[in-house]
């Protein structure tokens, strides 16, 4: 009983004033080398282990750190990918908020192969209320319009077919033009302007909204090259389309209002 209480009591003393702790850290060193010694025969057998280790397990092991090194490379470039695509969506969604007209926004789901049709497939249709000659605009301008709709998909023309028409102004002076397709993704050609005209390499075209098909003021193409020769009557004026033709995953279809009316794609849930 005397042996306890003076334990309980030198215990107390140690854990409120520590003054034992210098006597703790002169035996735990003077016990180190009693530690080493009964932990010795279990390292002596781990090196055992890895000393008779044959070739067979090192490229076994070996094979299996290169697998899981391509795993998360694949994972890697998958993680990039989707913030690539996070961004890009982003970007729509900006877009979106400058538009005066409700928007919708679509995915593209397919590319028609014929190297001679730019066409696009994209997943929404006449459900949401999906039309034919409907605007199809990306993050930077306009891209086509819908040319065919079915209940859960459609079909939209590119602005670089060689059969597609936009009709454009020069954003700078508001001179008027008609902006057709040449076939190839980058370069559209602005057709029947006279040398005179006041236009000039750098110049944007938007959507001047003559015809009704295309809503006015929508950026589509910027001039890149202007060139003028006095046997032809017309300017030979080539122009960049400002829209990602062969990169944008998805895309806005925009539906004009009219007073009163609500349509299919207010329901939808598209952005004013």
């Amino acid at each position: 009983m005397v042996l306890a209480v003076i334990s309980l009591g030198l215990a107390g003393l140690d854990v409120r004033y520590g003054i034992f702790d210098s006597f703790k850290d002169t035996v735990g060193t003077g016990l180190a080398p009693v530690y080493w010694t009964l932990n010795a025969p279990e390292r002596l057998m781990d090196w055992g282990r890895d000393s008779v280790r044959t070739d067979g397990d090192l490229l076994a092991e070996n094979q299996e750190l290169k697998t899981r090194l391509l795993v998360l490379e694949a994972k890697t470039l998958k993680m990039a990918s989707l913030t690539t695509e996070v961004n890009r969506l982003q970007e729509l969604l900006n877009a979106s908020t400058i538009v005066d007209d409700s928007v919708l926004v679509a995915e593209i789901i397919g590319v028609n192969p014929d190297p001679y049709l730019h066409e696009l497939i994209i997943n929404k249709g006449s459900q949401v209320g999906v039309y034919v000659g409907q605007p199809v605009l990306d993050s930077s301008g306009l891209m086509g319009q819908i040319t065919s709709v079915q209940h859960n998909r459609s079909r939209a023309l590119l602005i670089s077919d060689s059969s597609h028409a936009v009709p454009v102004q020069v954003l700078r002076n508001g001179v008027r033009g008609v902006l057709v397709g040449s076939g190839s993704l980058d370069r559209l050609l602005l057709v029947n302007m006279p040398g005179t005209a006041d236009i000039k390499g750098g110049d944007m075209l938007v959507s001047s909204g003559l015809g009704g098909r295309f809503p006015a003021g929508y950026p589509v193409a910027e001039v890149s090259h202007v060139g003028l020769d006095p046997g032809k009557p017309f300017a030979d004026i080539v122009a960049k389309p400002l829209a990602a033709l062969n990169r944008s995953r998805h895309v806005l279809l925009v539906f004009r209002r009219q007073e009163g009316e609500t349509g299919a794609a207010a329901e939808a849930g598209e952005s004013p």
